[in-house]
């Protein structure tokens, strides 16, 4: 399986994490992407560098208001002239009957859910190589590939069509499965992140042409905690076209694996032409943000599950931060793909 990468990831390097009252420097570093390309080099995996796709795959997914917002975001703050080294939101308005604000720190409030997504000089290239990073492995799909792994740094699955959140600036996953969209009638977007994709949910719920499948830790307890729960099935065209699946704190290997087989019948009742995996390595019992506890072998059976799927693949690397595990886990799994295959 080739595996679509570029260093330009490495422009957007945050510091600010808050967690429950406590600053701390973000788990979303980096040295994620290091840790998971030794995963791809002991997988013998060969890499591949994106397309510069522009912005056509990003406004398939998002507002023309928010990509401009994100473009212009860091030079606006740095003009301040007393702003600091991050952008950090300190008003998130709900919306309600609310008007659409011109200045900066409005805009930021706007477009940001949480402070998990701190805005530097070099997050708008960063993100926007991720998308390249997306769009690449897709058309590759598209193109003849039978899968195809896409190490996107940051994560997207948690950006709506104007909201970041959660690490997250655009929605990778939803670029891919975009993309895949320009010749298959119909896409489903599996994500097995600890955390729920609420991001994708958003993007697609209107939607009857592409199924959001997704299996993470019990958001009454766990981030996002306002979505992914399983009475949350879609609106409009897209009522059923969307699965939450959520999973008690803690649950090893035989609850996730037994979820996945659940979101398998789901997939094959929808009869895709193509599928994305939003791969979030963040469910193992090492992982920092723990909620979940899949072991090695786990990832490298639902790797193998992934597989018996039988459809075109797009992998697409969401969370999974800094353990010592992490580029193991991402050999397992696309290990157990590949031997299923």
């Amino acid at each position: 399986m080739k595996a679509v990468y570029t260093e330009l990831h490495r422009s957007h390097d945050p510091q600010f994490f808050l967690v429950r009252g406590v600053v701390r420097r973000t788990t979303e570093q980096p040295e994620r992407a290091d840790r998971l390309l030794a995963g791809l080099a002991a997988g013998k995996h060969q890499l591949v560098a994106p397309t510069v796709f522009g912005q056509g795959p990003r406004m398939r997914v998002h507002s023309a208001e928010y990509l401009g917002f994100l473009a212009e975001a860091w030079d606006a703050w740095s003009a301040l002239g007393d702003a600091g080294p991050e952008m950090i939101a300190n008003v998130h308005p709900v919306r309600h009957a609310a008007t659409y604000p011109t200045h900066i720190v409005g805009r930021l409030g706007w477009h940001t859910a949480d402070t998990g997504c701190p805005i530097g000089p070099g997050t708008w290239a960063a993100a926007c190589a991720a998308t390249d990073v997306a769009a690449t492995a897709a058309q590759m799909v598209l193109d003849g590939g039978d899968a195809v792994y896409a190490l996107c740094r940051p994560p997207g699955h948690h950006a709506f069509r104007d909201v970041a959140g959660g690490f997250c600036f655009l929605n990778n996953s939803a670029v891919a499965a975009a993309h895949l969209r320009l010749s298959h009638e119909r896409v489903a977007i599996l994500d097995v992140d600890v955390h729920h994709g609420n991001g994708t949910q958003g993007i697609f719920y209107d939607r009857g042409d592409v199924l959001t499948v997704s299996i993470h830790a019990d958001p009454a307890f766990y981030y996002p905690y306002v979505w992914g729960y399983a009475h949350e099935r879609g609106e409009g065209a897209g009522l059923g076209a969307n699965l939450n699946i959520p999973l008690p704190l803690g649950s090893g290997d035989d609850v996730w694996l037994a979820a996945f087989e659940t979101a398998a019948k789901t997939i094959k009742s929808f009869s895709p032409g193509a599928l994305v995996v939003a791969l979030g390595l963040d469910a193992s019992e090492h992982d920092p943000l723990r909620g979940l506890a899949v072991t090695t072998d786990g990832f490298r059976r639902v790797g193998a599950s992934i597989a018996r799927l039988g459809l075109p693949t797009v992998l697409v690397q969401e969370g999974g931060y800094l353990s010592d595990i992490l580029g193991t886990n991402l050999t397992a799994v696309l290990a157990g793909f590949e031997a299923a295959r």
